[in-house]
């Protein structure tokens, strides 16, 4: 049995002259989407990262792009015909009619027929495909798509919460251009779609950093390292439970240096799953944030042109406080350790911190098996060849929509729709701010648009939730908030809405757990069927018009032991007792002016 160690330091910034042109692919509808009630596959949580992005500035230092949504047609890259036009065709209303499909194609259990299912594959697919496009056309070095990473879709097959396979479709726009592509995984699950569709051939390397026995998918173990032209250019590493960031980075950094002294790729593709992390719900590694974090920084500083993609992750707040924080590693920027107030402030409860920190779990991991592991790995990397099969040949041209030619279209069009307007929100999305430029006043409305948060009166400041004077709270609450106001910023912290919060415990207890489940189908669950998402509401929003009564059992908030729904009726309860003293208030009030008057008149 390992033993425990520490985490890794946090990853360092580079060299600031080194900066990297990034382009950031996000739609806002992909948080609309949802699987079904209880299933552990949240895409609210890309959502609940771009809150993060946004409101620690890094839109600032980023061109921001909506991507065009993968056609059948370009689906069908990889995938059969059949296939795409089932997924197409099936829904809740009509999947009845489709039994006999839905168990060829795997479409089931693990991978639900839901509302808005193809919407949701094109949003995935269209931003890892035009991530890779505009790599190849030298128009950013770093492509990142948060809602990618489905590693476990086949050829016509569902598999693992994963339906079409963005990552295929991407590494094959990017051979357009590049003979030879990196594919690195470092999901907790073995990227077996992937390696699959490339078993075969040489031009596409797949390493995966995975855990293997008695684990989905089942495959990954050391000895598959591909067939014929693609013998060698396999890679995987199986690990066991509870592998750690010192013991992670031992294995990681030498395998991907041999891999790019061996195969020097002329491009890489990432997935980063968030769900190798500690305390994820269906994981079972202790990595931190920082550890996870490392294997980005490691692959971004060989300066070759990188698609960072999304993949697994089921703890909702350490998925996006991760996916955030490599965000700004990626685009150079640091970022402080307590978030920022944002659209979803209390799912970081009781902390409310960026980091994500590893468990007590013992390391299954020796030193001596992963030594093991890993001088076989860089021997058989001995074996590949730098150059793959492959002749030279011409660069076949461009999809429709990823091409120069589409993005000067666009250009022209945003200049004729907005012949006066100085800013639109074309060009601000691909601006990048220069260091020491002052541009406070000129996005902030911009930045609030797309979820970050105003400062107000131009004070940064981080910003709690009593921040706010609730006008319906009991009259007590006055003292209560000058008392936070002058408290340390720890037991600041402990309390948001007059809510106890610091019994709440470790944030990776199952409690804690339940609640991330149970707050999420809240906020997707209806927006999936045909109503807006339901996101947690700052103060000083606007009211939110109450949830449609007539809706199916199906959509229903979840019941069960939810502590944030107990702190909201004991908060419900409090106000109706304020409210009920300050009317018996008035009323002795009133009666006593009654009886001043009386006694005046006579």
């Amino acid at each position: 049995m390992g033993t425990q160690v520490g985490p890794v330091d946090a990853p360092s910034l580079g060299n600031p002259s080194d900066k990297k042109t990034v382009a950031y692919f996000y739609d806002s509808d992909v948080g609309n989407y949802a699987y079904v009630a209880g299933h552990p596959m949240k895409p609210h949580r890309i959502r609940m990262a771009h809150s993060l992005i946004m409101n620690y500035e890094l839109y600032k230092k980023m061109e921001i792009y909506r991507a065009k949504p993968a056609t059948n047609y370009e689906m069908a890259q990889f995938h059969t015909d059949e296939y795409v036009e089932f997924l197409k065709k099936v829904t809740p209303d009509n999947m009845e009619q489709y039994q006999k499909e839905q168990g060829r194609f795997n479409v089931g259990d693990d991978c639900p027929v839901f509302d808005g299912l193809f919407e949701f594959c094109g949003i995935s697919a269209g931003g890892s495909m035009e991530g890779a496009a505009r790599l190849n056309r030298g128009k950013c070095d770093v492509a990142i798509n948060w809602a990618g990473g489905l590693h476990h879709a086949k050829k016509s097959e569902a598999s693992g919460f994963c339906y079409i396979n963005d990552i295929v479709l991407g590494i094959l726009e990017l051979l357009r251009y590049n003979h030879r592509v990196l594919y690195i995984d470092i999901d907790v699950h073995h990227g077996d779609g992937v390696e699959e569709a490339f078993y075969t051939t040489d031009r596409v390397m797949t390493v995966s950093f995975h855990k293997y026995g008695e684990y989905f998918p089942g495959t990954g173990e050391l000895r598959d390292i591909g067939v014929g032209s693609g013998k060698h250019y396999a890679v995987n590493f199986p690990l066991r439970d509870g592998i750690d960031d010192k013991s992670y980075k031992e294995i990681f950094e030498p395998v991907i240096q041999s891999v790019m002294d061996y195969y020097r790729p002329n491009a890489i593709v990432l997935q980063c799953g968030g769900d190798s992390l500690s305390g994820d719900r269906l994981g079972c590694f202790n990595l931190s944030m920082n550890g996870h974090a490392n294997c980005v920084n490691f692959v971004k500083s060989f300066n070759l042109p990188v698609l960072v993609l999304g993949g697994g992750g089921y703890t909702m707040r350490n998925v996006s406080r991760t996916w955030a924080y490599e965000t700004g590693l990626l685009v150079g920027q640091k970022m402080g350790p307590e978030l920022p107030f944002n659209d979803y402030y209390e799912y970081y409860a009781p902390d409310y911190e960026l980091d994500v920190r590893p468990s007590n779990m013992d390391n299954a991991n020796s030193g001596d098996y992963l030594q093991k592991i890993k001088i076989q790995v860089i021997e058989n990397l001995r074996q590949t060849v730098h150059a793959p099969s492959v002749q030279q040949q011409d660069v076949p041209r461009d999809p429709e929509g990823y091409n120069d030619e589409a993005d000067a279209e666009l250009d022209d069009a945003d200049e004729d729709e907005n012949p006066d307007v100085r800013h639109t929100k074309r060009r601000l999305d691909q601006y990048v701010e220069k260091d020491g430029e002052l541009s406070e006043s000129e996005d902030e409305y911009e930045a609030e648009l797309n979820g970050g948060r105003g400062h107000r009166n131009g004070v940064k400041r981080r910003r709690n939730m009593m921040d706010f004077q609730n006008p319906l709270a009991v009259a007590d609450d006055e003292s209560i908030v000058g008392g936070s106001r002058a408290a340390s910023a720890r037991s600041g912290r402990g309390q948001t809405n007059g809510i106890d919060h610091s019994d709440v415990g470790d944030s990776e207890a199952a409690d804690d757990e339940d609640e991330d489940v149970d707050m999420a189908d809240d906020d997707v669950n209806g927006a999936a069927n045909g109503t807006a998402a339901q996101e947690a509401t700052p103060p000083d929003s606007p009211e939110q018009i109450a949830a449609d009564p007539t809706l199916p059992g199906n959509v229903a908030t979840d019941t069960g032991n939810d502590a944030m729904d107990e702190g909201d009726m004991a908060v419900d309860d409090d106000k109706e007792e304020g409210r009920e003293e300050r009317e018996i208030e008035a009323a002795t009030a009133e009666k006593a002016t009654e009886v001043v008057q009386r006694q005046e008149d006579s």
